[in-house]
């Protein structure tokens, strides 16, 4: 026991100091979001987040925004499990066959006003899915979008411009 305790007192701090701040663009870019999300809503932004045939790279990329560096949390944005809770459908990926119509439910289970954003290149057209026997077709074949977020993967940070993009166009008293 004295020879564990004594290791333990001689053994140096090698922990990192604090947390890592984000870039001030990541932060001015947040409080734009948290100001239109309280115009139009009054409260936080619950988001659904839709997979109907991705190659789960946009998934990763959307995942980063709840790492500690991004944390969409404190924007008060936050990702729910029910479209019935949901103010925002963010879809990535083409849609499958299989997937259009629960596509189509979900969109119709979401209440009203809501945002759609079709995150990634294959939301958008297709990408390398485009021609698939297996797939419908973008986003906007099934289901009204809002705003596209281009990119494969898009990055964080240009997801959190789509989704204040989208915010400013449902608010139409908001700056461009």
């Amino acid at each position: 026991m004295k020879l564990l305790l004594r290791k333990i007192l001689n053994t140096p701090v090698v922990t990192e100091p604090g947390f890592p701040a984000a870039d001030a663009d990541i932060e001015s870019l947040g409080s734009a979001i948290t100001e239109e999300v309280r115009k139009l809503f009054g409260r936080s932004l619950h988001i659904r987040e839709v997979d109907p045939g991705s190659c789960n790279g946009c998934e990763l990329e959307i995942g980063g925004l709840n790492s500690p560096y991004y944390d969409l949390e404190r924007f008060g944005l936050h990702f729910v499990a029910s479209p019935r809770h949901a103010d925002c459908l963010l879809v990535t990926g083409p849609v499958t066959r299989n997937m259009a119509d629960p596509l189509k439910r979900t969109y119709d289970a979401t209440p009203d006003p809501k945002i759609v954003i079709a995150a990634g290149d294959c939301a958008k057209d297709c990408g390398i899915f485009a021609g698939g026997y297996g797939v419908v077709g973008p986003v906007s074949a099934v289901i009204p979008v809002d705003v596209v977020v281009p990119g494969c993967p898009p990055a964080p940070r240009a997801i959190l411009a789509g989704i204040l993009k989208a915010l400013q166009t449902r608010n139409p008293g908001a700056a461009r």
